[in-house]
């Protein structure tokens, strides 16, 4: 019986570490994907301003 027990928690516990992972993946993936559209954003303004001028 307490074997059983603790195979559940250590799946539960498996189960949230890569819960955790993939959260922290997601969120930094789409950090960098803002990032680099404001870099990108910022590019073209530069090239329109400098088409302008």
């Amino acid at each position: 019986m307490a074997a059983a027990a603790g195979s559940v928690f250590a799946f539960f516990l498996a189960l949230s570490l890569l819960g955790a992972l993939a959260l922290y993946y997601f969120v930094r993936r789409e950090a960098e994907n803002t990032e680099r559209m404001r870099r990108d954003e910022a590019h073209e303004r530069v090239s329109r301003e400098q088409d302008e001028n």
